[in-house]
């Protein structure tokens, strides 16, 4: 079919080349052309991208100050507060850990499984720490303080121990 209308071309050439259009024919194919409105601002591909663009751009600002900005005034006194309590706590360990190490030593007792899981408490505690620093969040610090109390009242177990064999045998010198 190619070569009919190649071959139809090249026989007719001086006839194609001879012929002129007229004067008003672009205006008669351009009338019969359906008309194209202009479009609305609205409706413009480049507006929306503009838009999402600037959406984005927001977006991002408002995530990184929201996660960078500087604690408020309620957060700065709560962490005072924690702070405050964790000192507190923690001399309340270490005196009641220099008793139970001054009882070990004197009984000549070896780390039992109290002692042990003090040691694991402590490396939750400092993981916890950690996680304060990164996300200070009340669940945090109710964690933080939740693991200094239970260290506590495990220590305070294990003196309860040393002192239980002390109380029998001042009750049987005493009979």
């Amino acid at each position: 079919m190619k070569d009919q209308l190649g071959k139809f071309i090249e026989e007719n050439r001086e006839g194609f080349d001879t012929q002129s259009t007229p004067e008003n024919s672009w205006q008669k194919i351009e009338s019969s052309l359906p008309k194209i409105s202009k479009q609305i601002f609205w409706n413009s591909i480049g507006f929306w991208r503009a838009a999402a663009v600037v959406l984005l751009g927001l977006s991002v600002y408002l995530f990184v100050a929201k996660n960078y900005s500087r604690p408020n005034k309620q957060e700065v006194a709560s962490m005072q507060g924690f702070t405050d309590l964790e000192s507190y706590y923690s001399l309340q360990i270490a005196e009641k850990m220099n008793l139970v190490s001054h009882y070990q030593s004197q009984t000549g007792l070896t780390e039992d499984e109290v002692t042990q899981n003090l040691k694991k408490l402590e490396a939750m505690y400092l993981v916890l720490k950690d996680e304060l620093k990164r996300r200070p969040t009340q669940d945090v610090r109710d964690a933080l303080v939740l693991n200094l109390l239970v260290r506590i009242d495990l220590i305070n177990q294990q003196l309860n121990k040393f002192d239980k064999p002390v109380v029998l045998k001042n009750k049987n010198v005493q009979s």
